[in-house]
């Protein structure tokens, strides 16, 4: 069995020399390692040998095996990386010091705006959180104490889907979800995208963007702590004072609830289609968080107090950006938007 082996091994060796390609390859695979190979031919002879020469004859078989399908790996290996090199060398040869188109775009509007924003509050010490955009008709209606008679549930208003969720009308429906995580001590914004059944016009879109805030604690909080939150935020945003009012607003969430208008800057107040002629756009809804609020968050009303604003963030956009059409921003026309926007 011994010079079995070895000549085996010898031979081996000598054929192994012409193997070049992986066809060659896989003919001396086959050869002595397949299922009619030598190797398993030298096995088939192993139960003649006598009993106490197998051990010595089993390690050589063993040992002859490991090196056939050694070198087979090793030179695989070779005809591979000399396969992908050769590639490699034909490949196309490209000329990296052509010049290159450097028009790589820029960011939205909205992506610079949200930034500017977001770093005002969070200098403010307001965290930011983030929501769904598809939420249950408890957070979006029940939670923030609109009932079910209200017409923002009407399907005019409203897209639902055949599971009982609902396409997120306002940022509000967040507000539930972040009095439970925070168990009533927040101070935080939550900015995202809201969906309604719009009749689109220069100001109405049926997918739009909000900036939800609110501030509850046990105590201490007031409609003077808001508007001071409010007009720094405006005033840090646009590097200017800008002219705004606040006036009484109805919204089933706040009690008292109010208004803050900013004078439209493409007319400077005297009317135009933007602010459909009155002067003003409406830009922040905001008030003192209503008791049922609480009580729907798990929270002692007697106990808790805050405020909530939902700023209306597209137009804090077209304000922002002097677009004079809330459509422009989910047309997708780079002709209008890489005017506002910055290199990415």
């Amino acid at each position: 069995m011994k010079q079995l082996t070895e000549n085996i091994l010898k031979e081996f060796d000598e054929n192994f020399k012409t193997v070049e390609n992986k066809a060659d390859l896989e003919k001396a695979r086959l050869e002595y390692l397949g299922k009619k190979g030598k190797i398993t031919e030298l096995m088939s002879h192993f139960r003649e040998i006598p009993n106490d020469q197998k051990k010595e004859a089993g390690i050589a078989i063993n040992g002859l095996k490991n090196y056939i399908e050694s070198k087979l790996a090793e030179r695989l290996a070779f005809l591979e990386e000399k396969e992908l090199q050769d590639k490699i060398n034909d490949a196309e040869v490209i000329d990296i010091t052509m010049p290159v188109d450097t028009g790589v775009g820029s960011l939205h509007p909205r992506t610079i705006i949200q930034k500017q924003v977001e770093d005002v509050f969070v200098s403010m010490g307001f965290v930011i959180e983030d929501g769904d955009e598809i939420v249950s008709e408890f957070e979006n209606f029940d939670a923030v104490n609109v009932p079910e008679t209200h017409p923002a549930r009407d399907m005019q208003d409203t897209f639902w889907l055949n599971n009982g969720q609902v396409l997120k009308t306002h940022t509000s429906a967040m507000q539930n979800r972040i009095l439970k995580k925070y168990n009533g001590e927040v101070k935080a914004i939550f900015p995202g995208r809201c969906f309604r059944n719009e009749a689109l016009d220069h100001s109405h879109e049926n997918t739009f963007f909000q900036l939800e805030g609110i501030v509850a604690r046990k105590g201490g909080v007031s409609i003077s702590n808001l508007i001071y939150f409010m007009k720094e935020m405006l005033s840090k945003v646009f590097k200017k004072e800008l002219e705004v009012r606040l006036r009484p607003g109805y919204f089933p969430f706040v009690e008292p609830g109010f208004e803050m208008d900013v004078q439209c800057p493409f007319c400077g107040g005297k009317g135009c289609s933007v602010c459909k002629n009155g002067g003003w756009l409406e830009l922040c809804p905001c008030g003192m968080i209503h008791p049922k609020v609480f009580e729907k968050a798990g929270l002692d009303p007697k106990e808790y107090v805050g405020f909530a604003f939902g700023l209306g963030f597209d137009r804090l956009v077209m304000i922002k950006s002097g677009l004079d059409d809330i459509r422009h921003l989910n047309s997708g026309n780079l002709k209008v938007l890489k005017q506002f926007g910055t290199k990415m």
